[in-house]
């Protein structure tokens, strides 16, 4: 009897055990599926015990509604500090709905670390440079939306109450699951003076009357009711308050710039992450994950800036056409050209203060959602069905992808509901878990994808060699040094506008020794014609920058002789020093 107690107590403690482990997120992450806000925190530390001498786990601060941001640092220490050591910083998830973009973070750490022995490229790459990656910055929007009824679109906002209605009330107006479901879908209702009809062969989707058709519905809008009783339907849900708009370069105020907030920075989540990246200089190099449309949008994202300097064009369309290649259907664009205006976004703000390279990377093509053969695929508009809208064409395919590789679990069939103002209604549509994210068996090349247009532009920052090319007697005791610095990198080792705006100070080329004097220094603009702009003070320091595949080079007169220290600082590129000899 003792015997068999044992047993069941060992039995309770094992089942115990293996649902706590059935709990708790192991490496390597499986990118099959989407991690909620909980489980985004257990897979950062997770990956930080599992790789403890590459990461470095950052505690960034806490949320508006007080729920910690988590980072984390790949670095190699024994290479080098991270801070001395070109920077990426990757982040996502800045809008509460589009959750994918944490994904992307998540997968590029863990291929990074996981890959570090097995892949001399990806070792080289780790041992090189520095990545601070936070898959999530909107963490109290990324809970909300997994945790509450939501739309695809909807749960965008930081979390800091506003009257977006302007009634003297606060978020009091969201939108209500009516059917418990756990999605916001639409609401329609039979209408004989409505302004839309069902498709004959498709009764799920409607389109609206042309003159003369029968009208059958009026779509009443997102599922809820008027709980401010206003009259207004889901008008005031959790503050509008964008995350990519409260940042402080080229911030408008609400009237201009919808989100933008009373002031740059009210959030208490961009200013940490801001606090964060002050403390690293080094980053050169930005990508911020969004979904959707399949884009990667870079600057400037309004056109009073002003086109950017055509040295960073350079660099620009040199990582965005590759990345349109690694990632076919995305388009390299310009924000506010190819898309739209915005004010005080966080790229900008990067860009503009920092001086680094950033694009914004729109996850997820909505048209990737097809059922057709190569046959039909290849057909011509002519002679394929077409409908005369072709967003309903869309939604056409769409819909085959939901019933046969989704198995229905996209859109919610239309069903009766009795609602407390309208009567008879129904409810139906895109779930949450739709349209601007891609079904979870799609989610891994996805993020694959993405994570390599990152380790592309992570390849091309900048790396620094420091040669001494050249040394000759001019005299007794007086002796030209030529130095050469080269970067061969296609990002420079500072851009263009931040030397033009003089953003902080240049690169640092300095010669040193016990027993020597500089007597004079510049830079050499032909080297074949020997032709030298000297510097008139302090000749011995040379203010410089490598632009990317090129060169650098500069000239000193030494006087003297004996152990010479040459040494250059760069704020991306890091620091170099050389010894030599003059005898």
């Amino acid at each position: 009897m003792k015997r068999f107690k044992k047993i069941i107590i060992l039995y309770f403690l094992f089942s115990a055990l293996l649902f706590s482990q059935q709990k708790k997120i192991t490496i390597p992450l499986s990118f099959d599926y989407y991690y909620t806000y909980d489980m985004l925190v257990q897979a950062i530390k997770a990956l930080n015990a599992a790789y403890p001498k590459l990461t470095e786990l950052n505690y960034i601060g806490k949320s508006d509604e007080g729920r910690d941001i988590w980072g984390i640092t790949i670095n190699n220490p024994k290479t080098g500090k991270d801070i001395d050591k070109p920077g990426i910083y990757v982040d996502g998830n800045i809008h509460g709905n589009e959750i994918q973009a944490s994904e992307v973070c998540l997968y590029l750490a863990q291929y990074l670390l996981e890959n570090y022995d097995k892949n001399q490229e990806i070792k080289d790459l780790v041992d090189k440079k520095c990545f601070y990656i936070i898959p999530s910055i909107n963490v109290d929007g990324r809970f909300h939306f997994f945790n509450d009824p939501n739309n695809s679109s909807s749960n965008r906002s930081l979390r800091i109450p506003k009257d977006d209605d302007n009634d003297g009330l606060i978020d009091e107006d969201y939108p209500d699951d009516l059917d418990g479901d756990g999605n916001i879908c639409l609401m329609r209702k039979k209408d004989p003076f409505g302004k839309m009809k069902t498709l004959p062969d498709e009764p799920r989707l409607m389109v609206s009357i042309k003159t003369g058709e029968k009208r059958e519905w009026t779509l009443l809008g997102t599922e809820g009711i008027d709980n401010d009783e206003d009259g207004k339907y889901n008008e005031d849900s959790e503050g509008y308050v964008d995350g990519n708009r409260n940042w402080g370069y080229n911030w408008k105020p609400n009237y201009i710039q919808s989100g933008a907030g009373d002031y740059p920075f009210e959030s208490k989540t961009t200013t940490a992450v801001a606090e964060f990246i002050s403390k690293k200089p080094n980053i050169c190099v930005v990508w911020a994950f969004h979904n959707n449309g399949g884009m990667y949008l870079r600057g400037p994202s309004s056109k009073e800036q002003g086109e950017y300097p055509a040295d960073d064009i350079t660099v620009y369309n040199y990582l965005g056409e590759q990345a349109e290649r690694i990632t076919p259907g995305y388009r390299y664009m310009i924000s506010w050209k190819d898309l739209y205006t915005t004010y005080g976004d966080f790229l900008e703000w990067m860009c503009m203060t920092y001086g680094a390279y950033g694009f914004v990377g729109e996850l997820f093509i909505t048209e990737s959602e097809s059922f057709k053969s190569i046959k039909e695929s290849k057909k011509s508009p002519e002679s394929a069905q077409q409908d005369s809208d072709s967003r309903t064409s869309l939604q056409r395919e769409r819909l085959k992808f939901n019933d046969h590789l989704a198995q229905g679990e996209l859109f919610k069939d239309w069903k009766p509901f009795k609602h407390p103002v309208y009567g008879d209604i129904e409810i139906g549509g895109w779930v949450k878990m739709s349209s601007r994210l891609p079904a979870p068996f799609m989610l891994k090349d996805l993020v694959h994808r993405n994570a390599s247009s990152v380790i592309f532009s992570a390849k091309n920052t900048p790396e620094v060699e420091l040669e001494v090319f050249d040394v000759q007697s001019i005299s007794k005791d007086l002796y030209r040094v030529r130095v050469r610095l080269i970067n061969s990198k296609a990002i420079p080792t500072m851009s263009k506008y931040a030397i033009l705006k003089k953003l902080y100070p240049m690169d640092m080329l300095s010669i040193k020794g016990e027993k020597i004097k500089v007597v004079a220094g510049g830079k050499i603009q032909n080297l074949f014609n020997n032709e030298v702009t000297y510097k008139e003070y302090k000749p011995e320091i040379q203010f410089t920058y490598v632009p990317g595949f090129s060169k650098a080079e500069h000239e000193f007169i030494v006087s003297g002789k004996g152990k010479i220290v040459i040494t250059y600082n760069s704020r991306w590129a890091g620091k170099i020093e050389k010894e030599f000899e003059l005898k």
